[in-house]
């Protein structure tokens, strides 16, 4: 067995590997024996079949497995031996020669590696990196405050109809004269909210009205949407495009949404039992919670910002041919990977690896590690967040952990849990390595950070 590896450019290089006879020869025999011992053909008994035989039926799979798992092997210890850092896995080589397993005993193997750049990253209180922090404002206490209790209101009858009002009625398309039109369009309790009501005329209409009164209304005016109007008159929105002139809504009922009462049991259903007993600490309480919220959003908005600034701060030469290559040789979609889809996806799978590199080399300069505890605590900020997208907010820490410890018992998510946690360590010591530009900023403000990135 010979290994030797030649360096084409700083970036590239190719592995060789010859294998002779004496390297597998002795491992395709066990194989064989093994086979022998197994095997079952009419007119032998069990295990009794002649080598010759099995040779004949089995030799050259045998061979080409065993020769198979040798290159593997070797491959893989040359790397780790060799402490080579290569990019994506060795490719065979597009200098290959072709091999012949059944007339060959010598056989010569190349594959191409793509080696990873050194990656040379010091930071320091000259580097300057924003840190943006939401203005907190009773506005925005005000509207996750409605966000939480409104889900314990409901829709109550009233007496006539308001600008907040949703109406349910029969609708019926009208001609000229104002009379039914003759095979016009009817539908029955639909149900429509004044509220959105685009023309301010046409939702005058509709104010004051009570339960048997009719409205006439031009249903285009009132709603220029045509996904509206084929919600409300039931038909397509092909159809609805094609909709001219009025309608009339006979009203058959009149809601309005109210918000719960701020008792005591509903203090309980939205925080938890006894957490808070008053409008004054329900409102403390939910602005808490919205602090630690803006908090997690302005770390990730510093982890977006910093890794901007040091993909951009190192000039990192990549192997961009063998990893188009070895896209389109590990691609395990659905569908083939085209040459055209490679090179519209290949700046931001370049972004991705550069960012890579540079956390794997924080990582090791600064011997950042992440403990068992590190994963659990990753696990459970990542399930707050998801219930939290859903307005949970007072799930129990128990809860919380058994879904994390659910989380973490799958394969693949137990890995991205363990790679988050390490990108938090990396986060959190370039926030300590680097200036901070602090910023207060409006939440609109905040937003617009993230429209075009």
């Amino acid at each position: 067995m010979n290994i030797s590896r030649e360096n084409i450019d700083e970036l590239n290089a190719v592995i060789k590997l010859t294998i002779e006879r004496e390297d597998y020869e002795a491992r395709v025999a066990d194989v064989l024996k093994n086979y022998q011992k197994k095997a079952q053909m009419p007119g032998f008994r069990p295990g009794k079949v002649p080598a010759g035989l099995i040779k004949k039926m089995y030799g050259n799979a045998a061979t080409v497995d065993e020769i198979n798992k040798l290159v593997s092997e070797n491959l893989s210890n040359h790397l780790t031996e060799e402490k080579l850092e290569i990019l994506g896995e060795p490719l065979p080589s597009e200098s290959q020669k072709p091999i012949d397993f059944d007339n060959q005993s010598s056989f010569e193997f190349a594959f191409d590696i793509a080696l990873a750049p050194k990656v040379e990253m010091k930071l320091t209180k000259r580097d300057k990196i924003p840190y943006y922090t939401i203005e907190m404002t009773d506005e925005l206490v005000d509207g996750q405050l409605k966000n939480i209790t409104g889900r314990f209101g409901e829709n109550k009858a009233v007496e006539t109809v308001s600008a907040e009002s949703l109406v349910k009625g029969n609708i019926v398309q009208l001609d000229d004269a104002g009379n039914v039109l003759e095979n016009g369009i009817f539908a029955e309790d639909t149900v429509l909210s004044v509220s959105v009501i685009k023309d301010k005329k046409e939702q005058k209409k509709f104010i004051g009205k009570a339960v048997g009164e009719e409205v006439v209304f031009d249903v285009k005016k009132a709603f220029p949407n045509d996904t509206e109007v084929s919600y409300i008159l039931k038909i397509t929105k092909e159809q609805a495009a094609e909709v001219t002139g009025s309608f009339r809504l006979t009203i058959k009922e009149i809601t309005e949404f109210v918000e719960p009462e701020l008792t005591q049991d509903l203090f309980d259903k939205v925080f938890g039992a006894g957490v808070v007993s008053s409008e004054e600490e329900m409102r403390a309480k939910v602005k808490e919670d919205l602090e630690k919220n803006y908090l997690l959003e302005s770390d990730y908005r510093f982890s977006v910002d910093a890794r901007n600034k040091l993909t951009n701060k190192v000039n990192l030469k990549l192997p961009e041919d063998f990893l188009k290559r070895w896209m389109k040789a590990t691609n395990r979609g659905d569908e083939k990977l085209t040459d055209e889809q490679i090179d519209k996806d290949m700046p931001s799978f370049l972004e991705d690896l550069k960012w890579q590199l540079i956390k794997n080399e924080l990582i090791k300069a600064n011997e950042l590690k992440v403990e068992e505890s590190d994963v659990v605590e990753f696990a459970k900020k990542s399930a707050k967040a998801q219930f939290m997208q859903y307005g949970l907010t007072n799930i129990p820490d128990d809860y919380i952990v058994n879904y994390a410890m659910d989380m973490l018992k799958d394969q693949q998510q137990g890995r991205q849990m363990a790679e988050g946690a390490i990108t938090d360590k990396v986060i959190a010591y370039i926030k300590e390595a680097v200036k901070l530009d602090e910023k207060v900023v409006t939440r609109d403000e905040f937003n617009k950070l993230f429209e075009n990135n």
